[in-house]
């Protein structure tokens, strides 16, 4: 276990990037709970990387959801349906894992869905460079049916209360209510979706890294695979 600086841990990141070859763009998975931090930790990540001249392809699973009406069959609180029911991964691999991957012609889109209208993307095809990288956040990147697609895995682990507590403080400005929604939401359907997740994906046994980011300015990591 390292800890260090949020910068320290950006620069072992893009070590850990630069240690990957393989003979088509580089596909890294950023996994972990809802408000651990994943988005964050792609676009520094992303940031240092075009920096140094690196093509970088940025795209989130929030742009691979199924409609609304499927998405809740179960109930709009169901932890199964937001583990089984929430994304398209056919879709994922389809237009985007798959084309990046071994034997892929490299034509892809980053998103198939807007999950703020229910309605789905038309974007055009585009065509990424060999030495490309795809930092690709979401949750559930490392079940069965996607943990082979990933070229590194990075898992980024935050308590699941101190999710709440994120989660509360993103809503800050909002209504009792919708105060009352969102810590709903968390403890009847995203934490026990996630406690779903881990008993039978078990996700940071497949993590090449495992980011510990309760302490954002102060996180800790873990190096599991070359």
């Amino acid at each position: 276990m390292e800890q260090g600086t949020r910068g320290e841990l950006i620069a072992r990141l893009v070590e850990a990037v630069g240690s990957v070859t393989v003979p088509h763009p580089l596909r890294v998975a950023i996994d972990g709970p809802p408000a651990s931090g994943k988005t964050t930790l792609a676009d520094e990540l992303a940031a240092v990387l075009r920096a140094r001249d690196r093509h970088v392809i940025r795209a989130c699973v929030d742009y691979f959801l199924l409609p609304r009406e499927r998405r809740y069959r179960r109930g709009r609180y169901s932890a199964e349906g937001c583990y089984s029911d929430a994304h398209d991964r056919a879709a994922l691999c389809r237009v985007l894992l798959d084309p990046l991957g071994p034997g892929g012609d490299r034509r892809f889109r980053h998103a198939v869905f807007d999950g703020g209208t229910d309605t789905p993307l038309s974007l055009p095809v585009a065509t990424a460079p060999e030495d490309a990288v795809l930092l690709f956040d979401g949750v559930f990147l490392l079940r069965p049916e996607l943990v082979d697609r990933w070229d590194l895995r990075i898992f980024v682990s935050v308590p699941f209360e101190r999710t709440v507590d994120r989660a509360r403080e993103r809503g800050a400005a909002a209504s009792t209510a919708e105060v009352a929604e969102i810590e709903r939401s968390w403890r009847d359907r995203y934490i026990p979706a996630q406690r779903l997740y881990f008993a039978t994906a078990r996700p940071t046994d497949h993590a090449d890294i495992v980011v510990h980011n309760d302490q954002l300015q102060r996180p800790s990591w873990e190096v599991r695979a070359s």
